[in-house]
C-alpha cells in the first residue's frame, strides 16, 4: 500500500505522564509476577507490561522501568518467570507491588532453579537473548524454555488502576482467532 502526499512532519511535543498514564490505563490488561532468583532468594515484581514475542522461536516479552530493583537483577541473572495471576490473587498482586501484603498467599515452586508461584494460571520461564532500551524502561526479550498452563481459571485483570476480574454473559462465545495473528 502506497500513499501520495507530503511527508509527515514531526511536532515537538510534550505529553504528560500522569495523563499518559491515565489513557494507558483505558486498556486493560493482564496481571504477571515477573520472578527470579536472587542470593538463594526468589524476588518478584509485579507487571502488566509482558507480552508473546514469537512463536518460532518461542519469545516473550517484559517490559522493567531502569529504577526498578527487578531491572537489576534480570540484567545479572539473565532469566526469569512469567507467572500469570488468576483473578483470587490480587493480594499476592500487591504484595509484588512494593506493599508486602500480610494477607497473600505465596505458594512458591520451582522450575529449573527458578522460583514461580504455583497458584498462578501459567508459567513461562525464560533465558534473556536480548535488552532494547525503550526510553525509562528496557524491553528484555527471554526465549522460553518451559511452559505450562498451571490451573484453569480466570485472570486478574487491571484496568483504570483497579484489578479487575472477567464477567461472562450467556451471549459470551468462543471465537477462531486467525493462525497470522
Amino acid at each position: 500500500m502506497s500513499v501520495e502526499g507530503d511527508e509527515p512532519q514531526q511536532v515537538p511535543v510534550h505529553i504528560d505522564p500522569l495523563e499518559f498514564r491515565r489513557v494507558m490505563g483505558q486498556f486493560a490488561t493482564g496481571v504477571a509476577v515477573i520472578s527470579t532468583i536472587h542470593a538463594g532468594e526468589m524476588r518478584g515484581m509485579t507487571a502488566n507490561a509482558f507480552m508473546s514475542g514469537s512463536l518460532e522461536p518461542p519469545l516473550c516479552v517484559v517490559s522493567i522501568a531502569k529504577r526498578a530493583r527487578m531491572h537489576g537483577l534480570i540484567s545479572e541473572t539473565r532469566r526469569f518467570v512469567v507467572n500469570v495471576l488468576a483473578h483470587h490473587q490480587s493480594e499476592v498482586a500487591i504484595h509484588f507491588s512494593g506493599r508486602p501484603s500480610p494477607r497473600a498467599i505465596i505458594d512458591l515452586g520451582w522450575i529449573h532453579g527458578l522460583p514461580m508461584l504455583r497458584d498462578a494460571l501459567a508459567h513461562m520461564a525464560a533465558d534473556v537473548v536480548a535488552e532494547h532500551e525503550c526510553g525509562d524502561h528496557t524491553l528484555f526479550v527471554g526465549q522460553l524454555f518451559h511452559i505450562d498452563a498451571g490451573k484453569f481459571g480466570q485472570p486478574l485483570l487491571y484496568h483504570q488502576s483497579r484489578f479487575a476480574s472477567l464477567l461472562h454473559s450467556k451471549q459470551d462465545q468462543a471465537i477462531t482467532v486467525p493462525e497470522f495473528w
